[in-house]
């Protein structure tokens, strides 16, 4: 113990403050690099969040530009269906109205046949005049019928 003596008792407090100040700053230079692990950690899964959003937005960009062309596609088709059934009626139309023209000249000259045979059916026997008659009255019946 004399050795332990031959050293002032400040001296003893002074290595005891050494220890736990050197203690302490180990503790620190640890909490530092422990700090640095963690905030290159929150780095890279920031990074890795920032990644998979991007991808994320990218798939939604891609999707949207596709649903957008679909729908263009659809409409396209409609418009496409809308103008051919449009034409089909305008040419349905045109044949519907060039049909009754056809029909007002057929029944006029069912008219002038039926007065005219009535003109001329005095001079000709009866049986011709019935042939005759029930073949006109057939052609109308079937015009007018149509």
């Amino acid at each position: 113990m004399t050795w332990l003596g031959a050293l002032p008792a400040w001296c003893w407090w002074l290595i005891a403050l050494v220890l736990v100040a050197g203690g302490q700053q180990y503790r620190v230079v640890i909490a530092d690099g422990s700090a640095a692990d963690a905030r290159a950690e929150t780095a890279k899964s920031d990074k890795a969040l920032a990644d998979y959003r991007l991808e994320v937005a990218e798939r939604d960009r891609r999707a949207a530009a596709k649903a957008r062309t679909e729908e263009q596609r659809r409409q396209a088709v409609a418009d496409e269906e809308g103008e051919s059934a449009r034409q089909q009626l305008e040419l349905a139309q045109g044949r519907a109205a060039g049909a009754e023209s056809a029909a007002d000249g057929l029944r006029g000259e069912i008219a002038r046949l039926r007065n005219g045979h009535r003109a001329t059916c005095d001079t000709i026997a009866a049986q011709q005049r019935q042939a005759g008659t029930s073949a006109v009255v057939v052609l109308g019946g079937l015009l007018e019928e149509s």
